[in-house]
């Protein structure tokens, strides 16, 4: 353990149906489920956990505030640096995932792309492209 607040370790999303999203992320991302039960599937991204939980059980952990509606429109953004942005688009076609937006280059040296899950949590693949020096 660390007492550390810069050491990310876990982030739970809230999903109206856990199975459908725990498919995704084990298809899609590769992710192995290491905990699940009635209202959760927590999957092991590396040194990092991804916790899927039902949106009825999710205001227990963030009361007094209740979770937003799935159609309220994206609020963040989670990202992962990757080498081959156009391959992992390659490979989120073979498994129907659509994308949002790209595969891009971005002025701040990224080629980038984005899609969503199936509970509608962004996410984008990004890699360092070079840049013309100024």
């Amino acid at each position: 353990m660390t007492s550390s607040l810069r050491h990310l370790s876990a982030i739970s999303l809230f999903v109206e149906d856990v199975a459908v999203a725990k498919r995704f992320y084990q298809n899609v991302f590769g992710a192995e489920t290491i905990f699940e039960d009635e209202v959760s599937a927590a999957l092991r991204f590396d040194n990092f956990i991804l916790n899927l939980l039902h949106v009825g059980s999710a205001g227990e952990i963030i009361e007094p505030d209740q979770p937003g509606a799935r159609n309220a429109g994206s609020r963040f953004q989670l990202s992962v640096w990757i080498d081959d942005v156009d391959a992992v688009c390659a490979r989120l076609a073979e498994h129907g995932v659509t994308l949002l937006a790209g595969p891009k280059d971005r002025p701040w040296g990224k080629r980038t792309a984005n899609f969503v899950d199936p509970a509608g949590h962004s996410w984008e693949v990004a890699q360092v492209i070079a840049t013309a020096q100024n």
